[in-house]
């Protein structure tokens, strides 16, 4: 064996074996989501709030709010935010960034919050409702996870005010998006078509946000795409990072983190830059509705 891929052996052995050990752990596994994965949709929530101009005075409400990177750039363009999960983990994270609201830590009904559970739960503390409902969790690549959006918009939109704003977010088209061969690779180690009907990944449609948006009685009003590449430092980053999504929870609870692991570590390959670096470049899509 060459000395390059002696590196190469080495380095996927180290990153098989760090990915898997913060996999297994719930609390690691939300930090690498927070300080790996988390900044790779940053571009989209940017393209997002910019194109609806939310600064001060927007009253924003975050469905799967994790650790709160979204929300944290909302405050910082002036608004005021409310965010809603069910990973105590990640929520956990949420709060250790969170700012002071605008009025102050001694300012209930302007400060920030981050609720654990819900949506029913976020009622502003004022009565005011809010004009923004974003759902910047990715939709459209596991099963399921339509069927759970689709409920907690139907909890959300009664708290907004009418002609305000609905944001749902997807992957783009699959050919433009090269962490989707990653995706499908790393889930084979539980049997492809299984893990699909078990609420593993899927493929995601054209018509996904569409269809979710109808179910809960929005009315579609404008879309957009945005780039967002997936840049690692390295190869154990990249694995971590992606076994953050929770895209990769069936074929591990059918196998184990290592042998997954394993799987994306192959599929990475193609995406492994001679400084050791991983890029795969994505698309994802945003779609605006009108309560």
């Amino acid at each position: 064996m060459t000395p390059t891929l002696v590196r190469h052996h080495s380095r996927a052995v180290a990153a098989t074996t760090g990915a898997a050990a913060a996999a297994a752990d719930p609390a690691t596994r939300a930090r690498d989501w927070a300080e790996i994965q988390e900044r790779m949709l940053a571009p989209l929530y940017e393209a997002v709030y910019e194109r609806l101009e939310v600064g001060a005075g927007t009253r924003v409400l975050s469905l799967g709010c994790g650790s709160g990177l979204a929300l944290v750039i909302a405050a910082a363009r002036g608004a005021r935010v409310t965010g809603v999960d069910t990973d105590p983990d990640r929520l956990a994270l949420a709060r250790i960034r969170m700012p002071a609201g605008p009025g102050g830590a001694g300012s209930p009904a302007d400060a920030h919050r981050l609720l654990d559970g819900d949506p029913s739960a976020a009622a502003p503390v004022d009565g005011t409702p809010y004009d923004l409902i974003t759902a910047f969790t990715p939709i459209g690549c596991s099963d399921g996870d339509d069927e759970r959006l689709v409920s907690a918009l139907r909890a959300a939109v009664p708290l907004a005010a009418r002609g305000s704003t609905v944001v749902l977010t997807g992957w783009g088209p699959p050919e433009r998006c090269a962490t989707v061969p990653v995706l499908r690779m790393g889930g084979r180690g539980s049997g492809g078509a299984q893990q699909s009907r078990a609420g593993g990944w899927r493929p995601s449609r054209r018509d996904d946000l569409e269809e979710v948006a109808f179910r809960a009685g929005l009315r579609p009003d404008g879309s957009g795409r945005v780039a967002c590449p997936f840049d690692y430092p390295g190869l154990e980053s990249a694995v971590r990072g992606l076994l953050s999504t929770r895209l990769f929870d069936t074929a591990v609870r059918a196998t184990d983190p290592r042998r997954v692991a394993q799987e994306v570590v192959r599929a990475l390959r193609p995406h492994r830059r001679p400084d050791g670096t991983v890029r795969m470049p994505n698309v994802f899509r945003y779609l605006l509705c009108t309560v």
